[in-house]
């Protein structure tokens, strides 16, 4: 089982926001080269989005589900690899602060990867988490960057102070 962590320097909903997208899954997902359908409402229990994964001139299609959603701080998901197998990939947002603390938590289900399932697999599997992690922080972080930029609001207390109202 392979668990890593990351503050993020966006609010936990900034996070959630992103993570629920499922059209902006290819910006964060590690090889994920594009996202071709969706079914279902994402991130709603049983939702997919199918993509593919390019490693080197090959193309591979694959497919995540959502098991478990509870807005707006869990998201889990199977990601199906073909003859690879499944693994269940488990997000967590904990408020840190004015940041969002992010546990990702992944491990085998199926296949060949839960048969041959290691510690050299879970060391390659911190590597990919570090840069999935690097890259959901670099979306979030820059979407809560341009929120604050174009003077938008981005907690309920700055839209009251703003006369925006708490649901604004």
């Amino acid at each position: 089982m392979a668990v890593r962590h990351r503050l993020v320097k966006a609010s936990p909903q900034a996070v959630w926001d992103v993570l629920a997208d499922g059209d902006r899954y290819a910006e964060w997902v590690v090889g994920t080269s594009s996202t071709r359908e969706m079914t279902g409402e994402w991130p709603r229990l049983g939702a997919k989005v199918a993509y593919s994964i390019r490693v080197g001139p090959v193309s591979l299609a694959n497919e995540t589900v959502v098991r478990r959603c509870r807005e707006p701080d869990v998201l889990e998901l199977e990601a199906r690899a073909g003859p690879l197998g499944t693994a269940r990939i488990a997000f967590e947002l904990r408020p840190w602060g004015r940041h969002c603390l992010v546990i990702l938590d992944e491990h085998p289900l199926q296949g060949i990867g839960g048969r041959l399932h290691n510690a050299g697999v879970d060391m390659l599997t911190q590597l990919r988490h570090r840069a999935l992690l690097g890259r959901l922080a670099k979306v979030c972080e820059s979407d809560a960057r341009s929120a604050r930029t174009d003077g938008v609001p981005t907690t309920p207390a700055a839209r009251v102070q703003n006369g925006g109202g708490a649901d604004a």
